[in-house]
């Protein structure tokens, strides 16, 4: 069964970091660009980084950058997004996805979210 399961969000303060993980099961998401999206309550989803299957390269969107490391362990068939310097503007549901076609490309399989609150 093809599933992405993410992890790792939770609550917690201002400046404190957090490390999202994005585990692949049925498939070998080394295959596959992938990417982190977040939707926070009242807005639309919208794009935080981005791993390339190919090179490994990396994006990430101008409000994350500088604080926020996506990274993959192919052995472990994971993806994580290390988040630090977390701001409250940063709350939202996180998700990942597969980009089969690569980095910017339409998504085609989801995870179910995992959810991150920065709150003092």
């Amino acid at each position: 069964q093809v599933q992405l399961v993410e992890s790792g969000g939770g609550l917690v303060q201002p400046g404190w970091s957090l490390r999202l993980s994005c585990a692949a099961s049925g498939f070998s998401l080394d295959l596959y660009a992938v990417s982190w999206f977040r939707q926070a309550p009242g807005k639309e989803r919208g794009g935080v980084s981005c791993i390339s299957s190919s090179d490994g390269s990396t994006t990430y969107g101008d409000s994350v950058k500088g604080r926020f490391t996506i990274s993959r362990d192919n052995a472990k068939n994971t993806v994580y997004l290390q988040m630090n310097s977390l701001k409250p503007e940063d709350t939202a549901l996180y998700y990942c996805a597969t980009e089969p076609r690569g980095c910017g490309t339409v998504p085609e399989f989801w995870g179910q979210g995992t959810q991150v609150t920065v709150s003092s």
